[in-house]
């Protein structure tokens, strides 16, 4: 089985927990994800909302140089363009891809954009929930939206193929975004709101737009943002959401982006060797063999020719 996943919380873990990839407690360690014929992780370093300034830039360094380490450690290939992609494929290998969650690393100094490019990151979000330098996150009551900031950081991104990830965006910031980006947008781990009414879902016109703009979708492990009652949310709930997009037309942007390492999970998920359930799950609900590899793989996988462009 290929797996494609958006995004994960490993890195911070690891660096939270003085621990690595060997670490089995970890629902991403260097064994459970052994006998995936191809792999592909988009690593996240998730920063505090009470980490500002020099202290979030450093802690951005210190993860990269943390992923960088495991890489070698365990031959991952550290990706930084779609060559690398392309390589990992063709040989079945494991690729990683460095990205952030919260531009707070930037410090409010655009001249820090040279530390994303220099170390290969591809996505972005400009906020976490709450407010920083670039505007508000999707639990911000009243947001403002987008900051003059934020803007300037917009172009720049694209201009050095950063895209913005629209996760964890509030609804005023998801429009700003989308006013003054040019490429394609990506949500890496959000869910349905139709589904599931939580801030942290995309409305159904939001997935419309990030459809239109040739962006991706995926597909969050959160019991939260899988059942309007966390308690009861399982593994048949992905399901109701994958369903929900095809419905609005997403067939080739619906991803995985499990947020492993990062949120509490269902009962019935423990961590991510449960995706091969998962995509059996699919194959008996009768969604094609295609289909489920468009989701698992494919759709992210034919994104990534944008970083090049």
């Amino acid at each position: 089985m290929q797996v494609f996943d958006l995004h994960c919380d490993t890195i911070y873990e690891c660096l939270a927990n003085n621990t690595d990839f060997s670490d089995k407690n970890l629902h991403i360690s260097i064994d459970k994800i052994s006998n995936f014929d191809t792999y592909i992780q988009c690593f996240a370093i998730c920063v505090p909302e009470e980490i500002r300034g020099k202290l979030a830039t450093d802690m951005f360094i210190k993860s990269y140089y943390k992923l960088k380490e495991q890489c070698e450690k365990y031959n991952i290939i550290l990706i930084t363009n779609y060559n690398q992609i392309k390589y990992v494929v063709k040989n079945h290998l494991r690729g990683a891809i460095f990205t952030v969650e919260n531009a707070s690393v930037l410090a409010g100094n655009i001249n820090n954009i040279k530390l994303f490019r220099d170390f290969g990151v591809k996505f972005v979000t400009l906020t976490w929930n709450g407010r920083n330098e670039l505007g508000a996150g999707a639990m911000v009551s009243h947001s403002n939206g987008i900051t003059p900031f934020g803007i300037e950081v917009i172009k720049e991104f694209e201009k050095n193929n950063i895209f913005i990830d629209v996760s964890h965006a509030s609804d005023r910031l998801f429009n700003d975004i989308v006013m003054y980006s040019q490429k394609p947008i990506v949500a890496t781990h959000s869910n349905s709101r139709s589904i599931t009414n939580h801030r942290r879902n995309l409305t159904d016109s939001q997935f419309k737009t990030i459809v239109k703009k040739k962006g991706v979708v995926g597909i969050n492990l959160y019991r939260d943002f899988l059942n309007n009652d966390p308690e009861k949310a399982s593994k048949y709930d992905i399901l109701k959401h994958v369903e929900h997009f095809l419905s609005l037309g997403g067939e080739d942007s619906i991803s995985l982006g499990g947020d492993f390492d990062g949120c509490n999970l269902t009962k019935d998920i423990k961590n991510i060797n449960d995706y091969e359930d998962i995509y059996q799950l699919f194959l008996k609900e009768n969604y094609s063999e295609s289909l489920v590899e468009k989701i698992f793989f494919k759709n992210a996988l034919n994104f990534c020719e944008n970083f090049d462009k």
